[in-house]
């Protein structure tokens, strides 16, 4: 079931996102993240009033997605980040790519003009994840992150709503 996100699901929420921290390179945070810091960014993107999202089986939270600025001008504001977690038990049933569409479903009908989903390479999943749902590869920033001690590619991706 797809709701909104609520404070009470920040914990579940920087456990979730943890494991990405500590293992991938899916993230660029190098430092694990508690409750409170999950709290305090759900607060903060819904003063914004941007779609934040978590899918919940059987009473737990095991994904979630979020929009957030994609660059601090105002002249963005149009124009915002997308973020999706799945719970690392998740990874592989669909599940990402039923929450993705409907955090872009939620974005319509506002004053959104486009996406920009962000993959630090390499992450075939993610990009496959991206064409299908009409995201446009707009460019590729070669070695612009560094984490494990390995220079990491990030691409760009775009939704034109």
């Amino acid at each position: 079931m797809f709701r909104n996100v609520e404070i009470a699901d920040a914990a579940r929420i920087a456990e979730i996102y943890n494991y990405y921290i500590e293992n991938t390179i899916i993230t660029f945070e190098e430092e694990n993240t508690t409750p409170e810091e999950i709290a305090q960014r759900i607060v903060n993107i819904q003063k914004k009033n941007y779609p934040y999202i978590v899918y919940e089986e059987n009473g737990q939270v095991v994904g979630y997605a979020y929009l957030n600025n994609w660059r601090s001008r105002s002249a963005y504001d149009i124009t915002l980040e997308t973020s999706i977690y799945l719970d690392i038990r998740e990874v592989g049933k669909g599940l990402g790519s039923k929450l993705y569409a409907e955090l872009i479903e939620r974005s319509k009908g506002t004053a959104i003009h486009s996406l920009i989903g962000v993959i630090s390479l390499p992450n075939e999943a993610s990009r496959k994840l991206h064409e299908k749902l009409g995201f446009q590869l707009v460019g590729n920033f070669r070695e612009s992150g560094l984490k494990f001690n390995r220079l990491i590619d990030v691409e760009f991706w775009q939704l034109i709503l």
